[in-house]
């Protein structure tokens, strides 16, 4: 409770708009990503006094993927982006980002950082790199990527001393699994519709 009560400011506003992000995404809103946007931007400043630098590069891609991902669910077409599931070629670039980036971070964390978690920090990242990328395709599997990614997040930002954000993680391990049960759902309604 006290490692709470120390929180900064900066904090618990990025862990606010991460919360915001995800609860938008699971109602299926673009909203989702002006929150994250927001969220991100404030996480950075927190995760570089953590020294936490592939979490930093993950967040600069989280904002990447987030302009480019709204842009590509509001305005790409007339009508919104389905969900769908992963076909076997994007199966294959999602394998390309896990693997380039866990090497480009490990490599890059080992020589360029002062980071005592090298390993761990590139794993988490890479993960959330393809799992983002799914979110942004509209993939229903960018849950179990995210998932996966925020499974082994926990206990690094406990590590670190960042206790907002593990709980922020932890809830947005819960919501990975709504997120994924409720776009499932949407799926569905929309094979029925066009039946």
């Amino acid at each position: 409770m006290k490692q709470i009560q120390q929180a900064t400011i900066a904090e618990w506003l990025g862990v606010s708009f991460g919360v915001l992000q995800v609860w938008f995404s699971r109602q299926n809103k673009s909203i989702n990503y002006i929150f994250g946007i927001i969220g991100i931007l404030i996480s950075v400043y927190v995760l570089f006094h953590a020294k936490l630098y592939a979490e930093i590069l993950l967040h600069l891609y989280y904002l990447i993927m987030s302009i480019y991902g709204w842009i590509y669910w509001k305005y790409s077409r007339d009508v919104a982006t389905p969900i769908t599931h992963c076909e076997p070629k994007e199966w294959w670039i999602v394998g390309g980002i896990c693997a380039a980036g866990f090497l480009l971070f490990y490599f890059g964390l080992v020589h360029l950082t002062d980071s005592d978690v090298p390993l761990w920090d590139s794993a988490v990242s890479c993960t959330a790199w393809a799992g983002m990328w799914l979110l942004a395709k509209r993939k229903i599997e960018n849950w179990i990527l995210l998932n996966i990614s925020n499974l082994m997040a926990i206990p690094l930002l406990i590590h670190k001393g960042l206790f907002l954000y593990s709980g922020l993680t932890l809830f947005l391990f819960v919501m990975a699994f709504s997120g994924y049960f409720n776009w499932r759902r949407i799926i569905r309604e929309e094979r029925y519709a066009i039946q």
